[in-house]
């Protein structure tokens, strides 16, 4: 059945019984955990965790785990336990499969393209481009880049153009849709690191009934790679092969016939569709080729959603494939959303000439040395970027993504939406077919004027990407700039209100949701001085989540310095801290932020950093790049930043796209518990990006305990993120803070969280909008490094920032002219612009306004052709309160169950040792009720101690039972401990220094190398300290470990993923993809029987013996301390057979690492010459 269903994707562990067997399965990337035991007394115990019912140790037969896509299956009738092979073996036995795969299959390979030319007219090229909406920024920032780089072109700071219902220019089809993205409810996928589960293969044609079995299943043409070659489409319309045809249909309408000829050709090809299938295709091929000057193309994507619902409607879908040949597709989302809606291949044309003609203009790389080579680096761009939005989404087979429309529309009306792309949320209404013709006729006619004496020889420049003169319409304009500047500068109410007018009022930079709204003026005004004054106010602000790494020292120093004076807060990024900025400074001022962010990458993450913040965000996403972690390019990471981030100098450091420790609200539940106890005087915030739903995961969020949400828009900036995401993922804030507000109170959970917005808040005006929908506190990004002197020329990711503020190269750092008074003066001034606009609207306070939408109305006097059709009454609608007494803002603080944790304990039995340094040991029961226990404990020891902490093993703490999630998370220097059981997920999570051993009880009598000891993704995030564990770790075990030492006797895939520091020994076997995006730290591994190696993902690592003398000692110390510490027995045996283990041993060596340990040992013999020179010269 591969040929016509997907594989299961998860994340989900399914029981399952019929009263004679009782069986489970799990998800094929292992994203829930499944743990069971086996007794002696023929019990099997299984759950998301161990220790739910209490056993007897030495009843305990086996404890072992369900691995990522196996099945388990017990015959009550037999009595017996079927292991996942058995069990497949069986059923894959029962039928001829494979001989059924070789006989019916069809392989693209077996289609010959007969004489169909190569495709390539340079002649009508310019102007079939113009028709179909190229510009110089698409090569110059999207096609050329594509193959030079193979992969999603990148940008920064974000998108802040006009949405495409808000345009004067006239936008592609496919501006209208946001891709939409994961957020908690499913983890989104690391398309790079785990490739191996990722495939853009496919089975295309006519479908039989899923429900039986039979050769005819197989009889369908497999397509390894969407994106067609002239060729491969020239093979597939001229079939006649094995019994399949194809029929093409002319997705063109004739100019004669105006506006009405779109509706008109749409009836046509859907009619034609249908009369296909009629009359035995198996294919068809929607092509616009027939563009012409009297022909006007079909939006292609319009064009295959309203055939794809028509046959969808007819209940004829599945009898036939849809093929797409489009001179108008040509970037990542272009195609994803044509894949999206329903096509099962794309030929870009269109694209290919543009780049065949750009090679013989000399603008290729000499690499580039045919056109068929271009094609393919195409291709292989294209197949990276489809990967990494379909992994946004926790999608990682095109089979599943295909006809999945994932996207939301943004100012499309239901006529549209109902005929073409049926089942897609376009909450604000906007453009109907008469505008989406009007559209396509205006490029048409840039390609093809009516005056045959116009000649456009050149692609126009729309300026979409970047601001240009009489372009595209941008908010941050040159006068925007130049205005806030100067208006900070010279702390100038004047200027500032200049600037305030240009971004609220020109209709230049009226580009976005809230430029459509205007203020009631029917509201009772009040005196300005009744209203809070602005030093209350500006205590609501807060700077955006940008990392030292992605920002100067300078520049993010100053943002810290100048929120302290106000009493606001900054945050840190994922970059970490450096702990001396926890300090205040001589003069009183502060370089410390309150806001410590917690990223998927966990850089800098210790008890210390923790317990210096005000507020602990986790970032689930981020406005300009939702569902793909952070990047910071190689050239900004010096040796600096590098050991803030625990990480090797050089090297470009990619966070992973999901947290490995949140897979589901309950995941996030428990982290937010665990930060909550790593600092139990923070609030806990968590980070969501705007998109249809929000509103919903924010009420999982509230009843997880966060105590703050941040609702982000599309429009924030960003170091560096693929274009594709800047431009097309996540959704206006104003959409986002207005729904969560409304749920939140139709849930009556309003009043146990504090809401945030940022992503494109730049005045007081849009203060007041953002309190009216919703929100209490309010973020600035962009405008606040504009104060400072960025000047947007969107060079971030390049380490070439003009002006100091993006960049880590210190000459360009002495450029940097900003000071924190300048974002002092244009906070105080935007609160000052809020303060008369709430006089006005009758409002005292921030809390009078929050929800408010009575205040809002539609700005009836914006007239725009694209605009008439918006519809913003889902925005405005007043929350509905179950019962009078819902809050409507924080009145009511999380309970987050402190009081009940077993650290109470262990901080009053460790009294000593915490208040006079001297050694404690003691011991205690644990069952898996108790989590992350350890961690008040390591704040209570930082928060005395500081970051020195104290000497090793000063608290020793012996455990029995079985720990529950998170044991020893953050566990700080000083502290000890171990545990006589097993423990579950996230064991040593951010591991700050401690030590850690978990073994079996004495009285077992299983093996321990053999069974499962820890669950997953343990040591996750961990940056000094050691971990031994005498028994088997499930998945991820060590993933972005960055400095523990850990030994461990068997893990699961994916372990030590992008790891960056620290030793693992692994004395047992490896899942799949070990060492993916490792760049630091050694692994050994003990590799008895020679089958490592197919299991090593070896992108950036390299496997060697073990042979240098610092290396021998170093596995040898680790492996006598694991027998310390644990009695295991494997070790015991590996020490009293060294020479001959060693040479078993392989030692995993990052090629970076590698890299940079010779340059640091050449750099010292050099420094060792010179000294030795000096000396003997004197």
């Amino acid at each position: 059945n591969s040929a016509m269903m997907e594989p299961w994707d998860g994340p989900a562990s399914i029981v399952f019984t019929d009263g004679k067997y009782i069986g489970a399965v799990l998800d094929r990337n292992g994203l829930r955990p499944s743990r069971y035991y086996l007794t002696h007394d023929d019990h099997v115990i299984m759950a998301s965790e161990v220790g739910v019912v209490p056993i007897a140790p030495e009843n305990v037969k086996f404890k072992g785990r369900l691995k990522p896509g196996r099945m388990f299956l017990v015959d009550f009738e037999k009595g017996v336990l079927i292991p996942d092979e058995e069990l497949k073996s069986d059923f894959s036995s029962q039928r001829p499969y494979s001989d059924w795969l070789k006989d019916q299959r069809i392989h693209l390979s077996e289609l010959q393209p007969k004489k169909e030319p190569h495709g390539f007219d340079p002649d009508t090229l310019l102007a079939r481009m113009q028709s179909f909406g190229f510009t110089t920024e698409t090569m110059q920032f999207m096609l050329l880049p594509m193959i030079r780089e193979k992969r999603d072109p990148l940008g920064s700071m974000g998108n802040d153009s006009a949405l495409a219902c808000l345009s004067d220019q006239p936008r592609m089809l496919y501006d209208y849709f946001k891709q939409l993205f994961a957020q908690v409810t499913n983890p989104s996928i690391d398309s790079i690191r785990e490739e191996i589960i990722m495939s853009l293969e496919c089975y295309i044609g006519p479908e039989t009934n899923l429900l039986t079995t039979s050769p005819q299943h197989c009889h369908r043409l497999l397509v390894e790679h969407p994106i067609l070659s002239n060729e491969q489409l020239a093979a597939i319309k001229h079939m006649d092969h094995r019994g399949w045809k194809t029929r093409t249909l002319d997705i063109t309408w004739p100019k004669s016939a105006g506006k009405a000829g779109l509706l008109t050709a749409l009836d046509r090809i859907c009619h034609e569709a249908e009369q296909a299938i009629a009359l035995g295709y198996q294919l068809i091929v929607l092509s616009d080729r027939e563009i012409s000057s009297e022909r006007i193309a079909l939006p292609a994507l319009l064009a295959t959603g309203a055939v794809h619902h028509h046959l969808v409607s007819q209940f004829k879908r599945t009898q036939i494939g849809i093929v797409v040949e489009s001179g108008e597709a040509r970037e990542v989302h272009h195609h994803c959303l044509l894949i999206g809606y329903g096509a099962d291949a794309i030929n870009p044309y269109l694209a290919f000439e543009s780049l065949w003609q750009a090679r013989r203009d000399g603008l290729m790389e000499a690499d580039m040395v045919d056109d068929s080579t271009i094609v393919a680096a195409y291709r292989k761009a294209v197949a990276k970027g489809m990967l990494k939005v379909m992994a946004k989404m926790g999608i990682s087979t095109l089979q599943s993504y295909k006809g999945a429309q994932i996207f939301e529309a943004v100012g499309i009306k239901d006529e549209v939406i109902d005929r073409c792309f049926a089942g897609t949320a376009s909450r604000i209404q906007g453009v109907n077919f008469d505008v989406l013709a009007t559209e396509s006729m205006r490029r048409h006619d840039i390609g093809f004027p009516e005056d045959p004496n116009i000649i456009n020889e050149l692609l126009q420049n729309h300026g979409e990407y970047h601001w240009r003169a009489g372009g595209e319409r941008h908010m941050w304009d040159p006068q925007a700039i130049a205005d806030i500047q100067l208006a900070t500068r010279t702390n100038s109410q004047e200027t500032y209100q200049q600037f305030a007018d240009h971004m609220n009022n020109d209709a230049k930079t009226r580009c976005s949701i809230k430029g459509l709204l205007s203020f009631n003026e029917n509201l009772t005004s009040v005196p300005l001085a009744e209203v809070e004054p602005a030093a209350n106010i500006v205590k609501r602000f807060c700077t955006g989540a940008m990392s030292f790494g992605s920002i100067s020292a300078e520049a993010h120093e100053s943002l810290a310095i100048a929120m302290n004076r106000l009493g606001g807060k900054s945050n840190t990024g994922e970059g970490g801290e450096d702990s001396a900025r926890f300090t205040t400074m001589a003069n009183g001022d502060s370089k410390r932020s309150a806001i410590k962010q917690i990223a998927s990458g966990r850089f800098g993450v210790t008890i210390w950093y923790l317990a210096n913040a005000d507020e602990l965000q986790i970032k689930i996403s981020q406005g300009a790049k939702p569902g793909e972690g952070g990047e910071l390019p190689g050239t900004k990471v010096d040796s600096y930043i590098a050991s803030l981030r625990h990480s090797t100098p050089g090297v470009g450091l990619i966070s992973p796209p999901p947290h490995h420790d949140i897979y589901s609200i309950e995941d996030l539940a428990q982290l937010i518990s665990d930060l909550k106890n790593s600092n139990p005087s923070a609030r806990i915030s968590v980070k969501l990006v705007s998109e249809v739903g929000v509103g919903t995961i924010a009420s999982g969020v509230a009843k997880a305990h966060a105590d703050h949400i941040l609702i982000s828009g599309d429009g924030g900036g960003t170091g560096a993120s693929p274009l594709t995401s800047i431009k097309h993922a996540g959704l206006p804030w104003e959409l986002g803070i207005a729904e969560t507000h409304q749920t939140l109170v139709m849930n009556d959970l309003r009043s146990r969280v504090t809401l945030q917005t940022d992503g494109g808040l730049k005045t007081g005006r849009d203060v007041v909008i953002a309190a009216l929908l919703g929100a209490e506190e309010f973020g600035f990004s962009t405008a606040p490094l504009i104060s400072l002197g960025c000047i947007m020329m969107r060079k971030c990711h390049l380490n070439t920032c003009p002006v100091g503020i993006a960049t880590q190269d210190k000459e360009l750092r002495k450029k940097f002219s900003g000071d924190p008074e300048y974002v002092v003066n244009y906070l105080i001034m935007v609160a000052e612009e809020a303060r008369g606009i709430m006089a006005k609207l009758g409002f005292r306070t921030i809390n009078e306004m929050i929800g408010r939408t009575d205040a809002l109305e539609t700005n009836k006097a914006i007239s725009h052709w694209k605009s008439d059709g918006l519809d913003l009454t889902s925005l405005l609608a007043a929350a509905p309160k179950p019962h009078d007494a819902v809050a409507v803002y924080k009145t009511i603080p999380q309970n987050h169950g402190l009081d009940k944790v077993i650290d109470n304990q262990l901080i009053e039995l460790s009294r000593d040792a915490l208040e006079n340094g001297h050694k404690v040991s003691f011991d205690l029961p644990i069952i898996n009720t108790d989590r992350t226990v350890g961690t008040i404990l390591s704040h209570t020891l930082v928060k005395k101690w500081g970051g020195s902490m104290l000497p090793e093993n000063t608290i020793n703490i012996k455990f029995k039972g079985s720990a529950g999630q998170s044991f020893g998370a953050f566990l700080a220097r000083g502290i000890s401990m171990e545990i006589e059981g097993d423990a579950n997920d996230y064991v040593g999570k951010g591991l700050s220094g401690g030590n850690i051993a978990v073994y079996p009880p004495k009285v077992s009598s299983f093996v321990a190398a053999d069974n499962i000891i820890v669950g997953n993704v343990v040591l996750y995030g961990a940056t000094s300290g050691q971990a031994f564990f005498r028994g088997q770790a499930a998945e991820r075990f060590c993933v972005r470990n960055s400095g523990a030492n850990t030994v461990v006797e068997g893990v699961g895939d994916h372990a030590c993923e992008y790891m960056t520091g620290g030793r693992v020994v692994v004395l047992g076997p490896t899942g799949r993809n070990f060492a993916a995006g490792m760049s630091g730290g050694i692994a050994y591994i003990w590799d008895k029987d020679n089958v490592f190696r197919p299991n090593c993902n070896m992108g950036m690592v390299e496997l060697e013996k073990v042979v240098h003398k610092h290396d021998i000692d170093e596995l040898y110390g680790l492996i006598q301390l694991h027998a310390n510490h644990t009695d295991s027995t494997i070790a015991r045996k590996l020490l009293g057979n060294w020479p001959s283990a060693l040479t078993q041993f392989v030692k995993v060596m990052p090629v970076d690492y590698k890299r940079v340990l010779i340059e640091r040992e050449k750099h010292d013999e050099e420094q060792e010459t010179i000294v030795h020179g000096v000396m003997i010269d004197g």
